[in-house]
C-alpha cells in the first residue's frame, strides 16, 4: 500500500555549500539508519499475515505526523526517535509480503533492491543537480498519488488485465518524482528539515521498492 510522503515549505534559507554537503550527509545516514529499522520490522513482521500488517501501517502514519509536529517545535530528540519508529513499524507491516517472494522467487527481491540502489540513486543526483526550485511540484504529486490510491481501491475490485503492472509502473513515476523534488529541496535545506526530509525519502525508497518487488515478481 502506497503511503504519502510530508510536504515542505516552498522556501529555504541558502546555505554554503560546505553547509549543504553536511546537511545532505546528515540526511542520508538518517535515511540509511531507517532503512536498517524497517529491514529489523521486516523480520519481526515476516509471519503477520492478512489484514494484521494495517496495523503498524496506521501506526506509522501516526508517527509520521508527530515526527513532522515535533520537529516544528524543535523537539529533535522525539522526532529522531519517531522517524526511527517509522521505519520499523512501516518493516512490520511489508514484512509478510517480502518473506513470501523471498521464500517463492528470491531473485525478485536481490532484483528490486538493487533497481531501488539504481533508480533512487539517478534520480536523487538528478534532482540535487537542479538547481531551480522544483517544491511547487508538490501539490502535483499530491493529488497524483491520491489518484494513484484510488486506482489501486479500484484493481481490488475490478480485474483489470496488467493492472497491477500499470499500477506499480505508475508508482514508481510518482514516487520518482518525489525523489527528484526531495533531493532538490535538500540542496537547499536547513537543519530544521533533515529530518523531515530524511522521513520522505525513506518512504519513497520504500515505496519503489515494494513496486519493483511487483514488477519483478509477477504480482501478488
Amino acid at each position: 500500500m502506497a503511503m504519502s510522503t510530508p510536504g515542505f515549505p516552498a522556501t529555504s534559507v541558502p546555505v554554503s555549500r560546505e553547509r549543504s554537503l553536511a546537511i545532505f550527509g546528515q540526511t542520508m545516514g538518517l535515511v540509511a539508519i531507517t532503512c536498517l529499522f524497517a529491514a529489523a520490522g521486516a523480520w519481526i513482521g515476516r509471519d503477520l499475515g492478512g489484514l494484521w500488517f494495517l496495523l503498524p501501517w496506521i501506526l506509522a502514519l501516526g508517527c509520521i505526523i508527530g515526527l513532522n509536529v515535533a520537529n516544528a517545535k524543535g523537539m529533535t530528540q522525539l522526532a529522531l526517535v519517531l522517524l526511527f519508529a517509522t521505519g520499523l513499524l512501516l518493516g512490520i507491516s511489508i514484512g509478510y509480503t517480502v518473506k513470501y517472494y523471498a521464500v517463492t522467487n528470491a531473485s525478485a527481491v536481490y532484483q528490486a533492491v538493487g533497481a531501488t540502489a539504481l533508480f533512487v540513486g539517478a534520480l536523487g543526483a538528478g534532482g540535487y543537480a537542479i538547481r531551480k526550485d522544483l517544491s511547487f511540484l508538490y501539490r502535483f504529486l499530491f493529488f497524483a498519488l491520491l489518484g494513484l490510491i484510488v486506482f489501486g481501491i479500484v484493481l481490488i475490485f475490478v480485474n483489470l488485465p496488467g493492472g497491477m503492472l500499470i499500477y506499480s509502473i505508475l508508482g514508481l513515476v510518482i514516487f520518482g518524482l518525489y525523489v527528484v523534488v526531495d533531493f532538490n529541496i535538500l540542496r537547499r535545506a536547513g537543519q530544521e528539515m533533515v529530518i523531515p526530509l530524511a522521513a520522505g525519502i525513506f518512504i519513497s525508497v520504500l515505496n519503489i521498492f515494494l513496486f519493483f518487488l511487483q514488477i519483478f515478481g509477477g504480482g501478488r
